[in-house]
């Protein structure tokens, strides 16, 4: 791999990411890059050195969608992962596009158009017109060829720079180089110029003994430099969404005005919050729609190159990429580097699962890679923190280990072989607990999260239209005259508090009920009586 790619500039990763995002969309562009068309009627600039990293403004029609109006990605866990090749699919040299299990919503064109826009993302990596364009060498890339063709004996070159995601005519030269040296050979025609390339015994033997150092065979890894400039040109605190923003985001959620003021300025600055409240009254509901706020795509990297040690960044379990009709329209005619993948805006939830390891790279033995711990892979969008207190580490001991990332907007990670590597950190941290703040953190760090939401109890007129709303999207039928009954029997006689959640949970109880026995779906007050003696028989 290549070096460390922020070796051969000036200043530290977090000076560079500061300046860069003091810059303006008008820095200067290189004549290579200016005579570049661009699919928008916003000016453009590269940034850096190096690699061609374009930031872009204007906005792309992405059809009518459900929900808010606006994707957001699906929040998930740090458990479980999809089969990449499941998700991905690419155009020719340059454009990455997506196949998706489920339809891509219908993009629209045309002036006047109603539909809903997402804007275009401000940074497009551009497909590099050398290895030293790409930040890579030509040792790295041959590695990965070789594996490639040690897994598929058979594959034609455009097949091989699509795996490999640089452009074909690098590729090419670099395959010419390994016939000549008798590691790779022909063994067919594919067409307008192409051919089928095997590995030869002496190619055989090579991928053996690459493959004990790592086995790593997906995407060319980009530089740590172009990482940083990437997720700061990239930045959520860039994005500064207005209320209306929120009301898409946060639309299908009964959420009343004067919470979504207390929310509004905390996302606005996109530098994190603490909620806090009783359980069941939609903290994670609220921080699992923080994102949708943040309208416009981010690219992620599938690998970087951390000095010579491959981190996986891109995971399907995390970011979903976007619809291919989007991914073709934000390419426009310009070839993409296809290292990179236009993905929603990530959303990741950790609970009590969570511990120090999830906040460190963690080393395949296997692959020879690591894995990137959830807050690089959070970059760009949002990290909950969900039921705070109830890992199995202490509060304290987690909570300091935001105290420099929330203040510097960067992270130290520790890279096998004892080297710490200084990494952006840019996501609105979102922490969620059920406890009393004060219990779990010292005013020190409270001080450090200037927004701190009480998730309060709904009261009675919040909980009647939920109990109708509930009831609706259940098929149920009901009338005021049982929801007072409920009311009067269960929470003003026996002064219970009353929580978001349980609307919907005592009405699904009634419609499992009814399924049951084979009766009308039809809320009384008996069958309010039997589901309330299940849901709090001990509670």
């Amino acid at each position: 791999m290549a070096g460390d790619g922020g070796s051969k500039t000036g200043g530290s990763l977090m000076e560079r990411i500061r300046a860069l995002g003091n810059a303006s969309s008008s820095s200067p562009t290189d004549d290579a890059e200016a005579e570049t068309p661009v699919p928008s009627p916003g000016a453009a600039a590269s940034v850096g050195e190096g690699p061609r990293l374009r930031l872009s403004s204007g906005s792309v029609p992405i059809g009518e969608l459900s929900g808010s109006g606006y994707p957001s990605a699906p929040p998930l866990g740090v458990k479980g992962r999809l089969a990449e090749a499941a998700t991905e699919g690419f155009l020719d040299d340059g454009g990455p596009t997506v196949r998706t299990s489920s339809p891509a919503p219908e993009s629209t064109a045309g002036e006047g158009s109603a539909t809903p826009t997402m804007p275009m993302p401000r940074f497009r990596p551009l497909a590099p017109r050398s290895l030293r364009d790409a930040e890579i060498t030509g040792s790295a890339v041959e590695a990965l060829i070789v594996k490639n063709l040690a897994a598929s004996p058979r594959m034609e070159g455009r097949r091989l720079a699509r795996a490999i995601g640089l452009p074909g005519r690098l590729v090419r030269e670099l395959l010419a180089g390994l016939k000549n040296r008798k590691i790779v050979v022909h063994t067919g025609h594919a067409g307008m110029g192409d051919f089928e390339f095997s590995l030869s015994e002496t190619g055989r033997a090579l991928a053996f003994d690459l493959n004990k150092t790592n086995r790593y065979a997906g995407r060319a890894p980009v530089s740590l430099r172009a990482y940083a400039e990437s997720v700061a040109a990239q930045s959520v605190t860039l994005e500064r969404p207005k209320r209306p923003d929120l009301e898409r985001a946060f639309a299908g959620l009964l959420i009343d005005s004067e919470l979504l003021d207390r929310l509004g300025p905390a996302i606005n600055a996109g530098r994190g919050f603490f909620m806090f409240g009783a359980p069941g009254n939609g903290k994670t509901s609220i921080a699992e729609r923080v994102t949708a706020a943040y309208r416009s795509p981010i690219f992620i990297p599938y690998a970087v190159d951390f000095g010579g040690q491959l981190v996986r960044v891109f995971d399907p379990a995390v970011h979903r990429p976007v619809a291919r009709e989007l991914a073709r329209q934000v390419r426009g005619s310009d070839k993409l580097d296809g290292r990179w993948v236009l993905c929603h805006r990530p959303t990741l939830v950790v609970g009590g699962e969570l511990t120090m390891d999830s906040l460190e790279l963690t080393f395949d033995e296997w692959s020879g890679t690591c894995e990137a711990p959830v807050q690089l892979k959070s970059n760009g969008g949002t990290l909950v923190i969900d039921d705070l207190g109830r890992q199995v580490m202490a509060p304290a001991t987690l909570l300091n280990r935001w105290v420099v990332p929330m203040e510097k907007r960067v992270d130290y990670l520790n890279v096998p072989g004892g080297r710490k590597v200084e990494v952006p950190f840019d996501l609105m941290l979102v922490f969620s607990t059920n406890l009393e703040p004060r219990t779990l953190v010292d005013d020190a760090f409270l001080r450090r999260i200037p927004y701190k939401i009480n998730v309060s109890d709904p009261d009675e007129g919040t909980f009647r239209l939920l109990i109708v709303g509930q009831a609706q999207a259940l098929g149920i039928s009901i009338d005021d005259a049982h929801i007072e009954g409920l009311f009067a029997r269960h929470y003003r006689g026996q002064d219970r508090p009353m929580r978001m959640c349980q609307p919907r949970d005592l009405l699904l109880l009634i419609k499992n009920i009814c399924e049951f026995r084979e009766r009308p779906l039809e809320a009384d007050d008996a069958l309010f009586d039997e589901a309330v003696g299940l849901y709090f028989s001990v509670i």
